[in-house]
C-alpha cells in the first residue's frame, strides 16, 4: 500500500547546489536514479544543529567528542547486542577510504582480495590501488534472491593472511545475509586464515520488516580478531556530504596496521561531521523508522511496476533503498544507455562488474518514481 508522509513526499530541489546526483543530467530532461543518496531533507535535529554550527561561524579541525564514541557503542549494543571497546573504533571522513586502507594495511602479506560480485565498484578497484589482484566470485540466485557461492569459494585457492571483502548488507543486490550465511563464511574465513572487511553502512536500513541486521564481527571473538568492519551514519540519515564513517577493529595488531596505513594520506573527519552524526545517532530515530515505512512503500510499488514489463527482471531489496535489476532479456544493446535515452538516469550495472544490470536508487520522493516509471513504460512499448 501506498504510503504518504509530507516528510518525504516534499522533497528540497538540488538543481543548481553542487549535487552530484541532481548535477549528471542538469541540462538534460533525465531523473537521476542513479548515486546512492537520497533526495530527501535530513532529520530536523540535524539541519537544527547545522544551522547553529554555521551561525557560530568558525568551522576548523574538530576531534571526535566522547559523547559521540559513546553514543556508537550504546547503539551498537542496543540494536544489534555487540559489545565495543572505544579503542577499537576508528574515524575516517568516507567509507572508501576505509575499503583502501583495508587493503592497503594487509598488502605486504596478502596475495589477493576475495570479493562476490556484482558489488559497489570502489571493492573492485581498491585492491589494485594496493597492488593486490582482485578475485571475483558471482553471487548465484536461489529462490529469487542473491547470495554466496560457497561451492566457488571452496574451490577457490587462498593463502592465509588474504582478504575477503564483504558488502553487508549487499549493494547493490540489497541482500541482508542470515546468520546461516554469516556463520558459514565466518567458518570459512576461519578455517583458511583470511582477514575481512565487512561494509556495513546501510546495516540501519533493513526493509524486510522479519529481518534483522547481524553485524560479522559480533558472530564470535575469533571472528571479530579478523574483521575490521566499517559503519557510518551517511546512508541512513542523509548525512554523505558531511564525511563521517569508522572502523571497528578489536585485533589490537589489525588496528596498529590500518591506524599505520592511514597515516599522511586520510585526514580526520570535520567537526560537523562529527557533531551531526552524534546528534543522528541520539535523536533521529523516529525519522529512521518513517523513512523505513516510506522506502519499503517506494520498493513495492517499483518492484510490483517493474514486473510487468517485457526485458527486466527487478530483485527486491531486503535491505538498501537499491533496486538491482535484471535486462539482458531486454531487447537493446546498451540498457543503461536506452532508459537514458528515454529520461531516466540508471546506474550501470557494468561498473558493478554485472553488465546488462540496472541500479535504480529508491531514495526519492514517490511522485518522481512514478514519472520514472512511467517514461520506462512508455519506452519499452515502443520497442
Amino acid at each position: 500500500m501506498r504510503i504518504e508522509d509530507k516528510l518525504f513526499d516534499e522533497v528540497p530541489n538540488r538543481i543548481g547546489k553542487s549535487s552530484l546526483k541532481w548535477s549528471k543530467y542538469r541540462n538534460s530532461d533525465i531523473i537521476p536514479l542513479w548515486v546512492a543518496d537520497m533526495d530527501f531533507r535530513s532529520p530536523s535535529p540535524v539541519i537544527q544543529l547545522a544551522r547553529e554550527i554555521s551561525d557560530d561561524g568558525n568551522f576548523g579541525y574538530g576531534i571526535c567528542p566522547p559523547a559521540l564514541s559513546e553514543t556508537v557503542i550504546n547503539r551498537l549494543n542496543d540494536f544489534y547486542d555487540w559489545s565495543v571497546e572505544r579503542n577499537s573504533i576508528i574515524w575516517m571522513p568516507g567509507m572508501v577510504c576505509g575499503l583502501n586502507i583495508a587493503c592497503r594495511s594487509l598488502a605486504d602479506e596478502a596475495t589477493q582480495v576475495i570479493t562476490n560480485t556484482p558489488v559497489y565498484p570502489p571493492f573492485l578497484s581498491s585492491p589494485g590501488n594496493s597492488g593486490l589482484p582482485c578475485t571475483r566470485i558471482p553471487m548465484i540466485v536461489k529462490e529469487g534472491r542473491f547470495t554466496i557461492d560457497f561451492d566457488a569459494l571452496h574451490n577457490l585457492e587462498t593463502s592465509p593472511n588474504d582478504l575477503f571483502m564483504l558488502c553487508h548488507p549487499h549493494n547493490p543486490v540489497g541482500t541482508n545475509f542470515s546468520r546461516q550465511e554469516l556463520e558459514n563464511l565466518s567458518e570459512y574465513i576461519i578455517e583458511r586464515e583470511l582477514f575481512i572487511c565487512s561494509d556495513e553502512i546501510h546495516c540501519d536500513l533493513i526493509l524486510e520488516e522479519s529481518l534483522s541486521h547481524i553485524p560479522f564481527a559480533s558472530l564470535s571473538d575469533e571472528v571479530a580478531d579478523r574483521t575490521i568492519t566499517l559503519m557510518a551514519p551517511s546512508k541512513t540519515f542523509n548525512l554523505a556530504g558531511f564525511g563521517c564513517s569508522f572502523a571497528i577493529i578489536s585485533n589490537a595488531g589489525l588496528r596498529k596496521r590500518f591506524k599505520n596505513a592511514m597515516r599522511g594520506i586520510v585526514p580526520d573527519p570535520p567537526a560537523m561531521g562529527f557533531r551531526l552524526a552524534e546528534v543522528a545517532y541520539r535523536e533521529c530515530e523516529e525519522w529512521r523508522i518513517r523513512l523505513l515505512h516510506y522506502l519499503r512503500s517506494n520498493r513495492d510499488f517499483v518492484f510490483k511496476e517493474l514486473l510487468l514489463l517485457d526485458g527486466l527482471i527487478p530483485y527486491s531489496p531486503e535491505s538498501t533503498y537499491l533496486m538491482w535489476i535484471d535486462a539482458t532479456e531486454l531487447k537493446v544493446d546498451c540498457p543503461h544507455a536506452f532508459f537514458e535515452n528515454a529520461g531516466v538516469g540508471l546506474s550501470n550495472g557494468a561498473d558493478f562488474d554485472g553488465p546488462g544490470f540496472l541500479r535504480l536508487n529508491l531514495g526519492s520522493s514517490f511522485n518522481l518514481l512514478e514519472s520514472a516509471i512511467a517514461r520506462m513504460k512508455s519506452a519499452i512499448s515502443e520497442l
